[in-house]
């Protein structure tokens, strides 16, 4: 037994010699093969191709309105990227600056980020900037900018004598040493060409070495300047948030800058794949092939309706320049507002228009100096909806009808004699003797709202004081961002008291709580905040969310839950708690209140009667208007909902410099006629009607 093992293990020591033998004699066949028979023409190969690795930018997702079409999207654009090639230095600096020839004589942009500027010589940026650019390139700090461009000239090699010309190829030398180069890494020239710089490169592609057509996608605003302030725009990431995040994102990348396309930038942003670009030695492209295919970003649903939306930005445009050309009998110098139109159950917005606006796609096409310096002097990035703090005027005075009768201190049929001139603090008097010499007389709540008596509120803040109306501005919202997805929001003033305290260093005083109850003193809120508000006052006291995200969906259909988007929403925010409860108010008050509110459009006397009087539905609504503290300037408001029985929408208007609420309620008309279809009731307008300033209410 023992000699048969002993045989079995030297046939199997035997076996694996052989097989030994034999795997090494085929490695040795293939390397003189490889070596010997096809030595010389795998090193010709090897020697005349090069593989580059480029990567394939991936589509950001759709933004869309609530019916799916798309308000921001992307189409597939070319772009030329390029290599580094065996070429010589002034080879390659004529390669530049024949690409760039190229591109301007089919009016395609090319990336410039030089700052420097030619005939004149002088510099692009200016302060600490500049500084740190020196710094950042080895420039002297004192060195002129034409001493600059011509250190940087002899630095790149640029033996070109024009020097328009020597900027371009500068202008690429420069992009080439911000971001590096090799010959498998590009450096982004130009991100949007035409079609007819695509045939020429790719037809003459021996005088283009090192040169490559990249196809990337390009994002397009189908609609133009349509909720620009809700959609925002994109950008260059600049180097502060490359330095943040590059591990997820390239130095030539773009990334949300403002609206939902900065708070969903996570979302929104797809995932980039690879290709690769096989080049002879000489640069000409010879295949292209996907490794890793892009994933596209995931598509975000809005609750716009895009068809309202757009009624309604040109709707309180139109009024504004009406008001501003004196088309209710006086010229005021009104130049800017916001209107929202709000699901009052859901708190969904339905459409949000800010005035004046911008065009986001410019940001991606190329905006000008000019075009960008008449933005920032119309502060036109800037939201009013959600941004903008404002004095509510007498729109406030729900608030403060609902802490009296919640609090007891008085009834629904408490009647207060208005006589024109409040007998006590600073003696103020009603909007209505400041124009008729005489007060509203008795009045209940009901009255008192629909009329907007100062001298009706002016007597609820003496026999309750401050405390509760601060409490149940709180209860409804004002003073706390509402958590719109949207950065930016501004929180305002209702904590009016401590307020007081650190701006001017006094106690609370009896004349601000009489400026407070009809919305003027430290009162400030945001036109958002006050379109839950009325929501709020329309559904019956329930808290609502407000939200403009319909859903979130990846690139595979799957829906992306809701609390996760809240939860990254607010993080990325800083919105740490912007959820209400229930008013549970009790049984009369908000009957008392919205009774109110309809007379105001619906009875003679109203202050917006002869407004709404024709509409054909019955509605609830408040004018007011707050003094700004410049001379002159009152803002104007309008709230309200639709339909007084069964509501579905509130309405907020507020114009800057309006001279009055009831200059304002106009838009509120046409959005409601057009959300509900009544454009069958006509309406003539009365251009000779008197005109009339709500000073205070």
């Amino acid at each position: 037994m023992k000699q048969k093992k002993q045989r079995n293990e030297k046939i199997r020591y035997n076996i694996i010699n052989v097989l030994i033998y034999i795997i090494g004699i085929i490695l040795l066949i293939q390397l003189f093969n490889l070596q010997i028979v096809h030595g010389e023409e795998y090193r010709e190969t090897s020697n005349t191709r090069l593989t580059r690795e480029s990567t394939l930018k991936a589509a950001r997702g759709n933004l869309t309105d609530r019916s799916g079409n798309k308000l921001v999207t992307t189409e597939i654009g070319f772009g030329v990227e390029l290599y580094k090639t065996k070429s010589d230095n002034n080879t390659f600096n004529q390669t530049i600056l024949k690409l760039i020839e190229l591109l301007e004589k089919n009016k395609d942009t090319y990336i410039d980020n030089l700052p420097i500027k030619v005939n004149p010589y002088e510099y692009t940026l200016e302060g600490d900037s500049l500084k740190n650019w020196k710094e950042q390139y080895g420039i002297e700090q004192n060195m002129s900018a034409e001493k600059a461009f011509n250190a940087l000239k002899e630095n790149y090699g640029i033996e070109e004598q024009n020097v328009e010309k020597a900027r371009k190829i500068m202008a690429v030398r420069y992009e080439i040493t911000r971001n590096g180069i090799s010959n498998i890494k590009s450096v982004i020239i130009s991100k949007n060409i035409s079609k007819a710089s695509v045939n020429q490169i790719e037809e003459q592609s021996r005088v283009f070495p090192g040169v490559a057509i990249t196809q990337s996608p390009i994002i397009k605003y189908p609609y133009g300047s349509l909720a620009s302030h809700i959609l925002g725009y994109v950008g260059a990431i600049s180097e502060e948030e490359y330095k943040q995040k590059s591990n997820i994102y390239s130095i030539n990348d773009i990334i949300g800058k403002t609206g939902l396309q900065y708070t969903l930038e996570e979302y929104l942003k797809g995932q980039d794949g690879i290709k690769q670009i096989d080049m002879s030695v000489d640069g000409r492209v010879t295949e292209e092939y996907v490794t890793k295919e892009a994933v596209k970003g995931a598509d975000v649903a809005l609750t716009i309706d895009s068809n309202l939306q757009k009624f309604v930005e040109e709707a309180l445009a139109k009024n504004i320049k009406k008001i501003a050309d004196g088309g209710y009998g006086k010229k005021y110098n009104a130049n800017a507002g916001t209107a929202i139109v709000m699901n009052v159950k859901t708190g969904e917005v339905l459409a949000m228009a800010s005035y004046p606006d911008y065009k986001p796609e410019l940001f991606v096409t190329g905006i000008s100096n000019k075009q960008l310096e008449e933005y920032n002097k119309n502060q036109s990035f800037t939201n009013r909806g959600v941004s903008g703090i404002y004095a509510p005027g007498s729109t406030f005075k729900m608030v403060v009808a609902t802490a009296a009768l919640e609090t007891g201190t008085i009834t629904a049929n408490t009647r207060i004699n208005d006589t024109g001139v409040y007998p006590r603090g600073y003696h103020p008097t009603c909007w209505y003797y400041g124009q008729y010499h005489y007060g509203h007389g008795y009045l209940n709540l009901t009255q008192a709202i629909q009329k907007s008596c100062n001298y009706y509120f002016y007597e609820l803040g003496y026999r309750m004081g401050i405390d509760p109306v601060i409490s149940y501005a709180k209860a409804y919202g004002l003073g706390s961002k509402t958590g719109i997805e949207l950065p930016l929001e501004a929180s305002g003033t209702v904590d009016l008291v401590s307020y007081c305290k650190s701006l001017t260093g006094t106690d609370w005083q009896f004349g601000d709580t009489l400026s407070a109850v009809i919305g003027q003193s430290y009162n400030d809120y945001t036109p958002i905040q006050m379109a839950r508000y009325v929501s709020m006052i329309a559904n019956g006291g329930k808290a609502i969310d407000v939200t403009l995200i319909k859903s979130i969906t990846n690139v595979d259909g799957k829906q992306i839950n809701k609390e996760e988007i809240e939860e990254n929403v607010n993080k990325k925010l800083g919105i740490e708690n912007s959820k209400l409860e229930d008013l549970n108010l009790k049984e009369g008050t908000l009957k008392t209140i919205l009774k109110g509110m309809k007379g105001v459009t619906s009875e003679y006397g109203g202050t917006a009667y002869y407004i709404f009087s024709d509409l054909g539905m019955d509605i609830g609504g408040k004018t007011g208007s707050a003094e700004t503290g410049k001379k002159g300037s009152v803002n104007g408001w309008f709230v309200g909902f639709a339909p007084y029985d069964e509501p579905e929408i509130a309405v907020v208007v507020l114009i800057e410099n309006a001279g009055s609420g009831s200059n304002t309620a106009p838009v509120a008309k046409e959005i409601i006629k057009e959300y509900f279809g009544t454009d069958k009731y006509k309406v003539t307008e009365d251009t000779t009607a008197i005109p009339s300033t709500e000073v205070i209410r």
